[in-house]
């Protein structure tokens, strides 16, 4: 589990495609604590550590995950945001991010908006149902307030901290990126797919607390 605040940018130092596509990762801070077969998330995907060295680490990224995610652009020299898994004494400063990317959400739009700036992306549509207005989303491991929804879009706002310690600041129109939605939504999602045969109602839902 992630919170969505990331710690560092590191940069890709080599791309192994065979036997297993493997990247190591250069890493002045995370590394630091790093453990064989620790999780770790990598813009926005949670990877195992396979190997580690004094300012680097390699992870190894299996079939699925590769065709959800943008992983396999990966160029020796690309930079990624890095978290390190959450431990119950963290602080919570995002929301929780479980590091299983749903897919690619297209950059559509990038402006510069009162000393902000605003990305405009494009969903699946199978997902655009779980972007709401003022609700969480992660973008390559970046945890971002929904700003605006649209019919096909939807809007986040980047303040200049964020610009400048996440790899969003390199972000150019056309970009695939990462996008996890809130896992609360798809499970509130789920529960009123079966709504019916369990005889959950709205009002049962409310009293539990969604």
């Amino acid at each position: 589990m992630f919170t969505g605040i990331v710690e560092e940018i590191g940069e890709i130092l080599k791309v192994n495609y065979s036997p297993v596509f493997e990247l190591t990762i250069n890493s002045k801070k995370a590394v630091k604590t790093l453990n064989i077969s620790d999780s770790i998330c990598v813009n926005g995907a949670c990877l195992t550590v396979v190997k580690k060295q004094k300012e680097s680490f390699s992870v190894q990224v299996i079939p699925q995950t590769l065709k959800k995610t943008n992983l396999e652009r990966l160029n020796p020299g690309d930079k990624v945001n890095l978290e390190r898994a959450l431990l119950p004494t963290s602080f919570l400063g995002g929301h929780f991010i479980t590091g299983d990317i749903d897919g690619l959400a297209i950059l559509k739009d990038v402006r510069e908006e009162r000393g902000q700036r605003v990305l405009t992306l494009k969903a699946p549509l199978e997902l655009q149902k779980y972007i709401v207005n003022q609700g969480r989303v992660a973008i390559e491991g970046v945890s971002l307030t929904v700003a605006k929804v649209e019919d096909e879009t939807f809007s986040v706002c980047l303040i200049p901290y964020t610009l400048n310690n996440t790899t969003l600041r390199f972000c150019k129109e056309g970009d695939l990126l990462n996008l996890e939605v809130d896992i609360l939504a798809k499970y509130v999602d789920q529960i009123l797919k079966f709504r019916e045969k369990e005889k959950i109602t709205f009002k049962f839902l409310q009293q539990a607390g969604y």
